[in-house]
């Protein structure tokens, strides 16, 4: 789109002898791009009048003549304004407004605008493109205009979509096209500083230490010697102290900062803790130890206390002492220092420089021409053979291993049972852990609510405790013990035996454990747990029954009692009882005699069992709703198939029959909903009354009630057990038959 008309672009051209053709061409005159036309005469030798009245350059801008497209004469030619904006910034008392600074280009060739906000270190606000390139409109009531080059200014307001931008200033490209144009140009402003920027620098400023400052220029020696390193193999004869020996020592020399640090070689079994640096990296003195020296003493800078007078508006300065007086001084080895066969004093160790690696060589060579560079033996003679006892354990790794390490000379790994492992890991749905619900054994306020699962691993006997994570209760939770064997409580720590750890059998509910000296007591445990203790009653004897109900035949005295206390319990004469109800009068009757976990074996025994049929009105309001969904009716059709197949006039057909038909007919039943309502319709013929059933289907003769949304609160139990909420492992429990097998009591 070209630009509106402005001064000088065009003119007319059909003015006396300007009608005849002239040959032109593009060319460039003091960086401005202008036509060029040959001077060649017209009729009678005379030169035309647009040679006449042709400059030798133009006087417009790149872009003003009139013989050029816009979009090609303003290609690439981008004004450019500096803007601000005042963002009010609500509900903070550090800053009522922010000054947002912004770049505004106006593009010659399209008059389009983009707008740019720079980009400001640690804003914290999203910056870059503000509004994309494209025409803007002007503000109502003249929304049906766009923004041209004569609609901008230096100190002036100009609004894009509601914003205010305050244009201060713009570049000198922008300054000289706008005087050409025509356009007077208002004196340049100033941005306002932002307030709170200001409050920050003005903070910081403040926060701007006064101690003087005394530069050491080693970037130099850091950037040309960065990760070069001088190695050393080095031996430290301690032979003549009390069981000491010759050891293997490799000294680093860090060319970069002129530190040391020293490693030590150790040899397979040489009794030894194995530590990572022999010396940390540090400068190393050369006679030392030094000494002790006072607060201060050692220090790189000398300060002088200099006060500029008593006046009251007294001002304290601070002077370095150049010449250091008073300064310890301290040396150093430096690279000079080392080389094969000087003995140096590592902190009163001498250390004899045996070798060194090929890249110190070629150092050495370099820089101090050095060619002889003879090794000298630095390994330690084999220490003698030792006859040794199995000794206690060390308290270093686990027990096995240590005594493994004393059998042979050279340790093997402990043989675990790996039978067992096979056979007890967890493959499919067979998990092979027991998990239990536990609590902290404590007097301690602030532990006595949290609730922790302790998992038993069978395949290596391994226990762990993790915590479940509850919100807002201050306590992080998650691992609390990581997959350990855990040591059974009271077993001297330094012996030649191996320990005893926590076995599976020890674990029921009700017991307690006692993990690394926390004492845990088990509340309950999942399903799977209790149905391999019950499967494996040979083990566990706790989830035995006939152990458990060998217990309960010898209350036989007490036998009428407890019926008495059952028949009350059950008021409407339902001949079960809810478990809380059945694991009180069981404790309270046998006093103390049945364990928690013996009760809950008792009670899942004699359980009433679910019933997991579904009922037929949800099945049926469960087809309604998806028949509804597909506007499914073609029921008197369906009916009428069923009697046409019904030779024998008897209403009724077989379940295959009704099937096929189903599907033939495409009913939007999925399969498992048609076969439980297929099934609840059956006769003991496997025949089917086909005009109730499909009138049973008709939502539109028989609606039924609309499903109620399942409810997704948890089951409360009122029952606490120990202070915290009790898990239900049944219901029900029908304690007829309980007393039937005990006592042999019937129902009256």
């Amino acid at each position: 789109m070209a630009l509106p008309l402005l001064p000088g672009t065009s003119f007319n051209r059909n003015v006396g002898k300007e009608k005849f053709h002239k040959s032109q061409h593009w060319g460039f005159c003091n960086n401005v791009s202008m036509l060029v036309s040959e001077d060649k005469p017209g009729i009678g030798g005379e030169l035309l009048l647009g040679q006449k009245m042709k400059p030798k350059y133009s006087e417009f801008p790149k872009g003003m003549g009139s013989d050029a497209p816009s979009w090609v004469a303003f290609d690439k030619q981008v004004l450019s304004f500096d803007a601000y904006l005042e963002d009010e910034v609500p509900d903070r008392s550090q800053e009522n407004y922010r000054i947002r600074r912004y770049k505004i280009y106006f593009y010659l060739e399209d008059d389009t605008i983009q707008v740019n906000e720079p980009a400001l270190k640690n804003s914290g606000m999203l910056q870059g493109t503000f509004i994309r390139r494209h025409r803007i409109s002007l503000p109502p009531p003249d929304e049906d205009q766009f923004y041209t080059v004569h609609h901008f200014n230096i100190n002036i307001d100009i609004i894009f979509y509601g914003w205010t931008f305050k244009i201060y200033d713009c570049d000198t490209f922008t300054k000289n096209f706008l005087k050409k144009i025509g356009v007077k140009l208002n004196p340049p402003g100033q941005c306002p500083e932002d307030p709170y920027m200001k409050m920050r620098r003005e903070t910081l400023d403040c926060m701007e230490p006064l101690r003087p400052y005394e530069s050491f220029d080693t970037l130099k020696q850091f950037l040309e010697y960065d990760r070069k390193v001088l190695r050393f193999f080095c031996l430290w004869d301690d032979s003549a102290s009390v069981f000491g020996d010759c050891r293997e020592l490799i000294l680093h020399y860090f060319l970069s900062d002129d530190t040391i640090e020293v490693k030590e070689v150790m040899p397979h079994n040489s009794g030894r803790d194995a530590m990572s640096l022999f010396l940390q990296r540090r400068k190393l003195p050369k006679y030392g130890p030094p000494g002790v020296y006072q607060p201060g003493q050692i220090t790189d800078r000398t300060v002088l206390n200099v006060y500029s007078g008593l006046t009251e508006n007294r001002a304290d300065g601070y002077l370095l002492d150049k010449y250091k007086l008073g300064k310890v001084d301290q040396e150093f080895y430096k690279d000079c220092d080392l080389f094969i066969g000087a003995t140096i004093n590592v902190w009163g160790r001498k250390v004899l420089l045996c070798d060194c690696d090929e890249f110190t060589k070629t150092y050495y060579k370099t820089k101090y021409g050095i060619e002889n560079f003879t090794s000298i033996p630095c390994k330690a003679p084999p220490p003698p053979k030792i006859e040794r006892k199995f000794p206690p354990y060390t308290g270093f790794g686990s027990e096995e291993d240590s005594l493994r390490s004393c059998i042979s000379l050279t340790p093997t790994p402990h043989q675990k049972n790996f039978k067992k492992f096979l056979e007890k890991d967890s493959y499919g749905n067979i998990s092979n852990t027991l998990r239990f619900f536990a609590k902290l054994f404590t007097h301690k306020c602030a532990d006595v609510d949290r609730m922790f699962v302790i998992s038993y691993f069978l395949s290596d006997d391994t226990i762990s405790v993790f915590e479940p994570i509850e919100r807002n209760s201050g306590i992080t939770g998650g691992k609390f013990l990581k997959r350990i064997r855990v040591k059974k409580p009271g077993q001297e720590v330094f012996k030649s035996e191996l320990s005893e750890y926590v076995k599976a059998e020890e674990l029921y509910i009700g017991a307690k454990v006692n993990v690394n000296g926390y004492l845990f007591l088990l509340l309950s445990a999942d399903e799977y747990t209790l149905n391999y203790m019950e499967m494996n009653s040979d083990k566990f004897p706790m989830s035995s029954i006939e152990l458990v109900l060998q217990k309960l035949k010898e209350e036989e005295s007490k036998s009428r009692e407890i019926k008495q206390v059952f028949a009350a319990a059950d008021c409407r004469h339902t001949k079960m009882v809810d478990y809380n109800t059945f694991r009180d009068i069981i404790m309270s009757l046998t006093v103390g005699k049945l364990t928690d976990h013996e009760v809950i074996t008792l009670a899942r025994h004699y359980q009433v069992p679910k019933d997991t049929s579904p009922d037929m009105n949800v099945l049926i309001a469960q087809a309604h709703e998806q028949l509804k969904k597909n506007t499914f009716e073609n029921f008197e059709r369906l009916i009428a198939t069923c009697v046409y197949q019904d030779r024998e006039k008897k209403k009724v057909l077989p379940s295959k029959d009704i099937r096929r038909l189903c599907k033939s007919s495409r009913l939007p039943l999925t399969d498992d909903l048609l076969g439980s309502i297929l099934s609840g319709f059956e006769d003991s013929k496997e025949q089917i009354n086909y005009e109730s059933f499909f009138c049973a289907l008709n939502w539109r003769m028989n609606p039924m009630p609309e499903l109620e949304a399942p409810s997704y609160m948890k089951e409360r139990y009122e029952d606490e057990w120990l202070g915290m909420p009790s898990p239900i492992p049944v219901k029900y429990v029908n304690y007829i038959r309980l007393l039937k097998d005990v006592f042999g009591l019937e129902e009256e």
